[in-house]
């Protein structure tokens, strides 16, 4: 998130607002901030006095604007931190106060809201007020597709080397929660040390089978490899509470997807289709081996496939079947599918 670089470099600079007033779905990205504010507004001696932490839920806007309106006792300011922001009640006459408050803020207060997992009203006089004075700060959730690419980023700022299977593999199976996936790369940048992260590291201390878990599976799938493919599935389906059949069927997803792109994109750049196709162009070889398997209307009929097992795995059609024997059959069907009578 360039923004929040941007906004860390000011704070650490000096360069501070009057008032941040961070909101939106992704919490992670308004804690590092408030984090931010925390240890670089005040020097650490005086942050007993000029320093304030208050929860939403248990106070007003009222009460926040009259801290505000405070002179620091010691040091250069007063830091009023609003966590939980969400929680506030904005009554009709508190909201024109604080309209009011940021027409004339006090240049001696950085007062800071942490407004989580939703956005602000934009039809709010207050709300266009801070976003055209620029403290309206959007916190906003990495996309599923942007990830692996994001993963990517967090690991060169920390200068931590790694293979590059190990971002997609921790998009998917950590999900974005991007709290959870910092914690766990910062644990492993402290085992690691110089040494570059890999899969045996993950599956050491992250618990992710470097053998079977869907990014094997969908090796194995793309080298027409059914052995391995079935094996890989029997292991993944006694395990869906590590390996969920909806994360299994939706990275599937992705893949033959993106083989259809690389089918119909044949001739464009490398650089191109990587970027059509959301993936770094590292990936592109595995694609180029896939497509000697299954040429693009054999691709189609995967994804009709998988169309048909997501709905099964939602409870449509399914019968008495279990994930691991709707995987299996999905798993076989895939390698069959060039034989297979499919609606697509």
């Amino acid at each position: 998130m360039k923004e929040l670089d941007l906004l860390l470099k000011n704070i650490k600079n000096k360069e501070l607002q009057p008032v941040y007033f961070f909101h939106g779905e992704e919490p992670y990205f308004m804690d590092a901030a408030v984090k931010c504010l925390e240890e670089e507004v005040l020097e650490q001696q005086d942050r007993a006095f000029g320093q304030t932490v208050v929860y939403g839920k248990d106070t007003s806007l009222a009460e926040i604007l009259s801290l505000a309106q405070q002179f620091p006792m010691m040091g250069p300011y007063n830091l009023i931190i609003v966590k939980e922001a969400q929680d506030l009640r904005w009554a009709e006459a508190e909201s024109t106060q604080f309209e009011q408050y940021l027409n004339q803020p006090v240049l001696t207060t950085i007062l800071v809201f942490a407004h989580k997992y939703k956005k602000l009203d934009a039809r709010k006089k207050f709300t266009k007020k801070l976003s055209a004075s620029k403290w309206l700060h959007y916190s906003e959730p990495v996309k599923d597709y942007q990830l692996a690419q994001w993963i990517e980023g967090y690991l060169r700022k920390q200068n931590l080397k790694a293979d590059p299977k190990v971002a997609p593999l921790l998009a998917e199976y950590l999900g974005n929660d991007l709290s959870r996936i910092v914690n766990e790369l910062d644990k492993l940048k402290m085992i690691l040390g110089e040494k570059t992260l890999d899969l045996k590291a993950v599956e050491t201390y992250i618990g992710i089978s470097k053998d079977y878990n869907v990014f094997e599976l969908q090796r194995a799938l793309g080298e027409k490899n059914l052995d391995r493919a079935m094996q890989i599935a029997f292991y993944v389906g006694r395990n869906t509470k590590s390996n969920p059949m909806v994360l299994t069927v939706g990275t599937l997803y992705n893949f033959f997807s993106g083989l259809i792109i690389f089918h119909t994109m044949r001739g464009s750049s490398r650089e191109e289709m990587a970027s059509a196709m959301g993936i770094s162009p590292f990936f592109l070889k595995d694609y180029e081996r896939a497509a000697a398997f299954y040429p693009l209307k054999t691709a189609t009929k995967i994804i009709s496939i998988l169309r048909e097992t997501d709905m099964k795995v939602k409870g449509l059609g399914a019968g008495s079947a279990t994930d691991e024997e709707l995987l299996k059959e999905m798993v076989y069907k895939i390698l069959h599918a060039d034989r297979l009578k499919i609606s697509t």
